[in-house]
């Protein structure tokens, strides 16, 4: 079992190529904060390009000594045309989710503010009516003349 360590804050992008074949270990740190959420996203490409058809191998030949038939050629686009599809399907995928994630928590920070903004409001009204109420109440009887 190997591990790959990567730096994230110097290298938010981290591309890793194996060297031998094996099992491999993630392991991601929270260090730098405990106390926000963080979410972590990673693709792995699977598989050795050079087993592909009309790859070079180190001679600079073909994979296959023989021609393409039109029918293999055909498949061989509709299968490369596939695999981009996907990749941009995954990275759609990941700016949809931190989109969401950013609405999300813009929503939260809104509904927080008019919260405290509905409770400021009925705490002045509380307050313009009982100044109202103390302005026209009539005076108490204090025992003694009041006035000129």
């Amino acid at each position: 079992s190997s591990g790959i360590n990567a730096e994230w804050p110097l290298r938010p992008g981290f591309h890793h190529k194996t060297v031998e074949a094996g099992e491999y270990t993630f392991c991601f740190s929270n260090e730098f904060s405990t106390f926000a959420h963080k979410t972590v996203y990673f693709d792995l490409d699977l598989g050795d390009e050079s087993t592909d058809i009309g790859a070079e191998d180190e001679s600079g030949e073909g994979a296959h000594a023989t021609a393409l038939t039109q029918l293999e050629s055909s498949a061989y686009t509709i299968h490369e045309s596939l695999r981009l599809v996907v990749d941009y399907q995954n990275h759609h995928r990941l700016k949809e989710r931190i989109g969401r994630e950013i609405a999300e928590y813009l929503c939260e920070r809104v509904q927080n503010w008019s919260v405290g903004q509905t409770v400021l409001i009925v705490i002045v009204a509380f307050g313009q009516v009982y100044m109202l109420r103390k302005l026209f109440d009539k005076p108490v009887a204090r025992g003694g003349k009041v006035g000129i």
